[in-house]
């Protein structure tokens, strides 16, 4: 089955690209062909000349970003883009949401919805949508989130993950609290999952694990990707009887986000490091699946800095009802992915450990393992857990707060009113993620 990728705005057309640059690289390794056929299934189509191209569409309201990435992709030389999968204005959203949304989206909705009626015509079996954007601007967020609806409406019975980038609380763009609050109300109503990446954590990565020195959009896009590609790229699954899945998206809905309520997915990856250091560097499962299990439950999503001292909770006790500074993060469900040597030999038995879930879901119900004997990313053994955890509490908590206090003080607010989003949209917005934060505050009961 095919996944049709959509990329909306600077930010998605930057990692979409990347993450098509990771998984072909990984399905062209020599000696991997059932793997690369899986692979490419997925993800790529073949043309009458030989040539792989990704099964994407490419959208913004700029050409430059659009532009830059065809360009990229072709001058690989290994794979490239549809000539036609891409739809580009002169104009862009400024950084409205409501632009984007109620302007832009509607007055491009014919061409758009062209653009991906003829990539899906070119799948033998439609899995679903990965609508990729960034939540701070106005293109990614607003458009993107009218594509969303837009990919929900036409095909119903697809499954739909969007993929967002969550600015930098320092701030990119003024009213990149009121974007993302807009966006994640919408969505939340339109998908089936949500998997988030944090730039904050990403710098950190690239800073403290990666050595890297001056940090650029390039180096997060790449590193977004390389964990989006130990998620996506084939791997074999308890129901999948010694073949590789068939259905990536419904698999991994199904195992993360059983109840509407709770959406929201978070990544953590080992190992993490400079690639001039993976050939003097030695990995066993013990030793990785430990740390892993320390970064779910201590809510870290790095080697480096790891809070030991968190410990699940025992029964008698009770569970916490906030996330505070060295608490435990409970986990709704979790999905461990193990790729390289040795996998089959591989205990895991601590995922499974009932303490880390709420007890709505009995643990072999809450847990799923994924495994491939093929190496990813030139590591000899890697491990990636996409977990539906309070992971994401604080910082949707923390946006949501700054939006509100904006919001109190009437800021900017005219600047969306003017392109159709009222002050009740903006409430309703508010009133929906605080559900959420409740719910998953409320996650340990």
């Amino acid at each position: 089955m095919s996944v049709v990728t959509v990329q909306l705005g600077q930010c998605g057309n930057q990692v979409g690209r990347e993450l098509f640059d990771v998984m072909c690289s990984d399905a062209q390794d020599a000696g991997r062909k059932t793997h690369s056929t899986a692979g490419w299934e997925r993800f790529f189509r073949q043309t009458t000349q030989g040539d792989l191209e990704a099964r994407a569409v490419l959208i913004d309201m700029e050409p430059k970003v659009i532009n830059h990435s065809m360009s990229r992709a072709a001058k690989s030389g290994r794979w490239r883009y549809g000539e036609t999968s891409h739809f580009s204005q002169k104009q862009g959203s400024g950084n409205n949401w409501a632009n984007g949304y109620c302007v832009h989206g509607p007055g491009h909705r014919d061409a758009v919805e062209e653009l991906v009626r003829r990539e899906v015509e070119h799948c033998d079996m439609l899995a679903g949508f990965i609508p990729m954007m960034s939540v701070a601007g106005g293109t990614g967020s607003g458009v993107g989130t009218f594509v969303t609806q837009c990919l929900r409406d036409i095909y119903p019975s697809a499954f739909v993950l969007n993929h967002l980038t969550w600015p930098y609380g320092t701030g990119e763009v003024i009213v990149q609290n009121y974007n993302s609050v807009l966006t994640l109300a919408h969505l939340y109503q339109l998908s089936d999952a949500i998997l988030v990446h944090e730039n904050d954590i990403v710098h950190r990565i690239c800073s403290q694990l990666l050595k890297i020195k001056q940090i650029s959009f390039s180096d997060i896009n790449r590193v977004i990707a390389h964990q989006l590609g130990g998620v996506l790229q084939p791997a074999l699954t308890p129901d999948s009887c010694g073949a590789y899945s068939r259905n990536p998206l419904g698999e991994l809905v199904g195992a993360l986000a059983c109840h509407p309520e709770y959406k929201l997915l978070s990544v953590s990856t080992i190992p993490q490091m400079a690639s001039s250091s993976i050939a003097f560097s030695t990995f066993s499962w013990p030793a990785l699946l430990k740390h892993l299990r320390q970064m779910l439950i201590s809510n870290t999503k790095m080697e480096e800095g790891i809070d030991w001292q968190v410990r699940p909770p025992p029964a008698s006790a009770g569970r916490t009802k906030t996330l505070t500074a060295g608490s435990f993060n409970t986990s709704l469900a979790n999905l461990l992915i193990l790729r390289g040597k040795d996998v089959y030999s591989a205990e895991t038995g601590g995922f499974g450990d009932s303490a880390i879930y709420t007890s709505w879901l009995p643990p072999d119900e809450a847990f799923s393992l994924w495994k491939s004997p093929v190496p990813f990313n030139k590591y000899e053994k890697s491990a990636t857990l996409v977990s539906n955890s309070q992971a994401l509490l604080r910082p949707l908590d923390d946006m949501v707060r700054k939006a509100w206090n904006m919001f109190a003080s009437r800021a900017y607010i005219h600047q969306y009113v003017k392109f159709g989003i009222s002050e009740e949209d903006f409430l309703d917005s508010f009133t929906s993620l605080e559900q959420v934060i409740s719910s998953y505050t409320q996650l340990p009961c």
